[in-house]
Formats: structure tokens, sequence, C-alpha cells
């Protein structure tokens, strides 16, 4: 028989001073978690709190130092994830762990096979694939190649694969952090399907909006240690956002009105092609002044990336033009661009901004080596850099032993600002912000946004693209909605509901001239 909780539940997970450390750090400082069976919990802390850490405890890839773990009533000690699939967890990580040239039914039964020298039967193993995506409402085609699916796509193949595993408790890390809010919402609709279904849910996040709307307990901890379990129904986002970061938090952003100048980046009936030779953007014109936030929001594959990767010199554009203070710039390389007053933050901190085996000195030094303070006379200094490093890990609230840590050892949240730290040190013309805030919890967010109304207010230039429809109607001045390469929508800010945003971003809605900001 399953343990039963004090008040009577049966319980899914109970996890007790819950121990681990690294090399310099203690991840989790004696963590507790319980959850219940057949509930979602939602696993709520700021980066660097040890929610992944605690969740990779969970799930045999790291071994706990100190503390007790019983899963549905017994006591368990793995030796690796196997272990815990065997005992009915399942985990969807915050980057897939898939094979894009795989099918969906080869990502699925990967690693379940069996060890039966007979030929596996593909007709068999795609019909129940498809039984159980129908059974839980997750529409993916079994035959389709996971490298042609988007990403909300992608992560139902994830679930999937937990499910055909037999997982009866289902860990989700940071599962909303690359979707659209379609996408999010559909998320929980499958979520609450597999609740109803007799399943068990552990959400990590750090956006209260999320705590709200799937969960019914959560706990918080702060700096690896539990600091409350809270029925959801019974809280505030003020209390969580207090226990999350141990501090009095502003949800709202403090943005006074907008004063915006001359142009400082322009684009002109850009044209250019997706990868697979589609046609992405289609004449798309915009124009982003001094002193405002520029937001852009649209579903994913509607143009965002060509849009960012040529106004960064990534990508060339097919026709069209760029013009950066006043000077063109089209299909420039991104050293000249920086040279010439333009910063970027990208949206994949892994691929795009980081490398991740560099020390965070030398990631400063990334598109910085050769131009004053990080070097003189064509060699670099290193103490000036390293100094400058420290610095700005102190004002950007990074949190690493020393500017010698390699990238690769801090959380998510951490790396991004990181980034966000070298790009604004440039003190930049026009900043391309893509995405500023994924994977930050709420406390980080609340100093980014108000580093780039800073910005706005020292009368530079920001183009802001989020999928987050609250980050684009929190920040931005003017709004552009995005559809198939094409700009069909302009709002003041104010002056639109997330509602409106959202049929514009499905190329629904009012007359478009009408929604145009004067």
């Amino acid at each position: 028989m399953a343990e039963r909780s004090a008040d009577g539940p049966a319980l899914a997970v109970e996890m007790r001073g819950i121990i681990k450390r690294f090399p310099g750090v203690v991840a989790n400082a004696g963590i507790d978690l319980i959850v219940a069976k057949g509930e979602i919990h939602a696993l709520l802390g700021e980066n660097g709190a040890g929610k992944s850490t605690l969740m990779n405890v969970l799930f045999g890839i790291y071994h706990p130092d100190e503390g007790e773990i019983r899963v549905d009533g017994r006591g368990t000690r793995f030796t690796g994830p196997r272990d815990a699939v065997g005992a009915g967890l399942g985990m969807v990580h915050q980057h897939f762990m898939l094979i894009p040239r795989f099918t969906v039914t080869e990502n699925v039964i990967l690693g379940s096979e069996g060890s039966s020298t007979f030929r596996l039967d593909r007709q068999a193993a795609e019909r129940r694939v498809a039984d159980l995506a129908e059974a839980y409402g997750l529409r993916v085609d079994p035959h389709a190649r996971l490298g042609d699916l988007p990403v909300g796509m992608q992560q139902r193949v994830e679930i999937l694969r937990a499910l055909y595993q037999g997982s009866r408790t289902l860990i989700l890390d940071e599962p909303t952090a690359l979707l659209t809010p379609q996408e999010v919402d559909e998320l929980y609709r499958i979520l609450q399907r597999l609740r109803e279904g007799g399943g068990t849910i552990i959400f990590i996040t750090h956006k209260l909006r999320e705590v709200a709307a799937i969960s019914d307990r959560v706990t918080v901890i702060r700096r690896g240690r539990t600091v409350g379990t809270r029925v959801t129904s019974e809280t505030t986002a003020t209390e969580l956002a207090e226990l999350m970061v141990g501090r009095e938090v502003v949800l709202r952003v403090d943005r006074p009105p907008a004063t915006p100048g001359e142009p400082v980046l322009v684009a002109e009936d850009l044209v250019a092609s997706g990868i697979r030779g589609e046609a992405a953007l289609r004449g798309l014109s915009l124009t982003l002044r001094r002193g405002e936030i520029l937001g852009i929001c649209g579903v994913e594959g509607n143009g965002q990336a060509e849009l960012v990767e040529i106004l960064a010199g990534l990508r060339k554009a097919d026709k069209g033009r760029v013009i950066l203070k006043g000077q063109p710039i089209t299909n420039v390389d991104p050293k000249a661009l920086r040279r010439a007053g333009l910063s970027y933050i990208p949206e994949d901190r892994h691929n795009r901004g980081l490398v991740l085996d560099f020390s965070l000195t030398e990631n400063v030094l990334l598109g910085n080596a050769d131009e004053p303070p990080f070097s003189h006379g064509g060699r670099i200094d290193g103490d000036t850099t390293q100094a400058l490093t420290q610095s700005l890990m102190e004002q950007f609230d990074v949190r690493a032993p020393s500017p010698a840590t390699p990238a690769r050892a801090l959380s998510g949240g951490n790396q991004q600002k990181l980034i966000i730290a070298r790009e604004l040190h440039r003190q930049p013309d026009a900043l391309l912000a893509v995405q500023p805030t994924r994977g930050l919890d709420v406390g980080a967010i609340e100093f980014v946004h108000k580093q780039l109304v800073q910005e706005r207010d020292q009368g530079r230039g920001v183009l802001l693209i989020s999928f987050d429809l609250d980050e684009i109607l929190d920040l931005s001045d003017r709004i552009l909605v995005l559809f198939q390469g094409r700009i069909v929508g302009e709002y003041l800010s104010g002056h639109v509901s997330r509602t409106e945003l959202g049929l514009r971003m499905g190329g629904r809605g009012g007359d478009e001239h009408a929604a145009v900001a004067d």
C-alpha cells in the first residue's frame, strides 16, 4: 500500500532533508518536497535556487549526499535514470533529449526497445504511440520527422515518451520556456487531462502566472532551502514572489511615458527566405526611434528569426535595406554593426550568446576583445577585463564563485544575466532584445525590465521581441504584430488588449488601418 500523508492523500513523492553539494556550491541544503498522488504540484524558485538540481536528484541523474527519497511510499536509491523510469517517474527536460532526424515514433520508443534479438514491430509501435497521443489529446503524427516539428510539438513527443515508458509521475522542467501563448494553453489542457487520468505532475517554474493557472499546490525554495508550501488557491502572487526572493517585489513595470526622438534603426521593405526556401519576410518595414521600446509579437515561425538575424548581421536580406543612425548597414557583418552602435541579446543563449566552456571573463570579452578598455595596442588587458567582469557580476547579480568560473556552471538565468550585462555595458544606440527574460525568475525579470526601461530613458532605442504577451504589454511603448512575414497591426501602449493581440497574431482581428497607431 502507498503511504499516506498526515492529511490523508496517498503520496507520489517524498523528499526529506535532501542535500546535494558540488565543488564550492551547496545546491540543495536540506530541501523537503511532499507531492500527493493526482495533483499538479508547482516547484517555484528563483534562478539558481536548486529546483532543477532537486529534480535531477529525484530522477537519478544526481545522487544525494544526504536525505531520504520515497516514491509511491517506497524508499528508493536510484543508481541512474533507468531506475527512476522503472519506478514510474518520467522527466521532460528544459532542453529536449530528442534526435531531430528520427521520427516521432523512433524518439518515443528510444530506450524502450528491450534486449530481444527479434526485429522491432514498427507498425505495432506506431499504433501504440498513436493510441497514447489520442488518449491524452497530444495530437502528433507518429510518422513525422522530429526536426520538422515546431517546439510545442517536440515537447509533446517528450511527454509521449514518458507515458510510453509507463510514467505515473511526470516531472516538467520549465516546460513553457520556449512555447508561444497558444502552445502554453494547449500544454495546460494536456496536463489537466493527464491529472484526470490519475497522473501526478511536478511542474518546475519561476513564473507566478503559471503557478496560478495550473497548480493545486506550490512549494517555494530559495537558496537551496524549502521556505514554504501553499495551496495555490489560498495564496497570492505577491506572497509567492516575496517567498521566492526574500524581499518585496514590484510585479508591475514602472514605465514613465516615453519621449521618442529621431529614428535610430530603420528597416525598409525587407524580403527574406526561410531555411526551406519559403517566403519568411514579405516586404517588412519598421522604424525604431531613440527613447522608445518597440515590441514585436507574433506566433513563432512568422518571420521573427529572419528579421532579427538580418538586423544583427547574421543573415543577408534578399531585398530591402537596413539603416542605423542614418547610415545604410544592409548585410553588414556583426562586428561592424557592434562598432556602429548595435547590441544584441539573442534568444538562444547557448548557441548565440555564450561559449559555455569559456570563463565568465572570456565571455565578457566576446565581441569586445579588440576595443578599450578590454585591450590596448592589440593586447588584452587581463586585469582590467577581470575587474570589469567582477563589477558586472555584482551589478547584474550574476551568481558565480568568480569571474574564472566556466559559463557552463551557471544556471540558465545567470547565463542570461551575464549576456545582458555584456551587451548593455557597451551603451549601444540600438538594442535588439530577443526573449531577454526567458528562463529568468520574477526577481531577475524585475531587474531586467528596469534595465531596459533605463536604456530607453537614456535615449536608446530598444527593439523587443518576445513570445510573452505580458512582457510585450508591460514594456512596449509601441507594439507591432507580425504575421506571415508582414506587419499586420501597430498599437500604442495601453490601446490594445491581450485578446486583440492574440487575434492579430493568428491573422484575424479588426480592420488593420483602424488598429495602426497614429
